[in-house]
């Protein structure tokens, strides 16, 4: 019997009958609240021309929407990079046996992912330049705030990761002799990775999108050129969001297919083994019943 039908059981003719009408019921639903927004907004004369005319304009796409679209791809890439590095080595030090590296990562982790990401990227903009007695740019701010926020949920992701590995594995790597080290490098940090690569690339997904609250600092990104700047010279507030919602789902989209594909060239492949005969004995005898 296989797992599936022990975990899932087939429906029967009147579960099918029943899912189908849902699905019908949710699908129409759906369709007349779709229906709904469109005629709201064609009452409020959203769909006039003149509010989407600009986005076939050249001027608009390289006055606002791919400069903002570069910072955010700029600052999400740099923040994804410090972000993994800093969840790998606090989940690491949060691992260790010695008391005086755990505690002071559980804390730290503990600390950044309770502060709300906006007030980390308001702090580190205003704040920090009277400790530092320079200012810090609003790209920095942003930055900084993603790698210490997201960092701290990648970390604890990360040591579930660790802890999720069979035991059996590091008991028997120390058994021919390697170090803590290179059973965490060499054993359980690559297959951490693989089983957590779903939720690093939702973390990485957010991160992605909460660079967005670098308007709070006046960071030029896709939201604050492609909304509010556009918005301001051409009066057309809900088509730039429209544009700029699409240009996020293509962005996230295109980052989860990617993880996907790590995830299948990453993968472990199964290599059956075929059946082998049993070997016969060389002085084996016949023995032919009698009579």
């Amino acid at each position: 019997m296989s797992s599936s039908s022990v975990l899932y059981d087939h429906p029967g003719p009147r579960a099918k009958i029943r899912n189908a009408v849902l699905s019908v019921v949710f699908g129409v639903g759906l369709i007349a609240l779709l229906w709904w927004i469109y005629t709201k907004f064609d009452q409020a004369g959203q769909w006039e021309a003149r509010l989407w005319e600009p986005f076939t304009e050249s001027t608009t796409w390289t006055q606002f929407i791919l400069p903002g679209l570069w910072a955010t791809l700029k600052a999400a890439a740099v923040g994804m990079v410090l972000s993994l590095a800093f969840g790998l080595i606090f989940a690491v030090g949060r691992l260790s046996e010695r008391w005086w590296i755990s505690v002071p990562a559980g804390a730290v982790v503990e600390f950044f992912r309770a502060v709300p990401l906006l007030l980390m990227i308001f702090f580190v903009f205003y704040g920090v330049p009277f400790l530092i007695k320079g200012p810090v740019s609003a790209f920095w701010a942003v930055v900084i705030g993603l790698t210490l926020y997201n960092g701290s949920v990648l970390a604890e992701a990360f040591r579930a990761g660790i802890r999720s590995v069979p035991g059996g594995q590091s008991e028997a790597a120390y058994a021919v002799g390697m170090r803590k080290s290179q059973v965490m490098r060499l054993i359980l940090i690559p297959q951490a990775a693989r089983a957590m690569l779903p939720i690093i690339v939702s973390q990485l997904v957010v991160l992605l999108k909460d660079t967005a609250l670098g308007y709070i600092v006046a960071y030029p990104e896709l939201m604050q050129r492609g909304i509010n700047d556009l918005s301001a010279n051409y009066g057309n507030i809900i088509a730039a969001a429209m544009v700029v919602a699409v240009i996020y789902i293509i962005i996230n989209s295109l980052l989860t297919a990617l993880a996907g594909w790590l995830e299948r060239r990453t993968g472990t492949r199964r290599v059956r083994v075929p059946r082998q005969k049993r070997p016969v004995a060389a002085d084996s005898t016949i023995v032919e019943p009698q009579g």
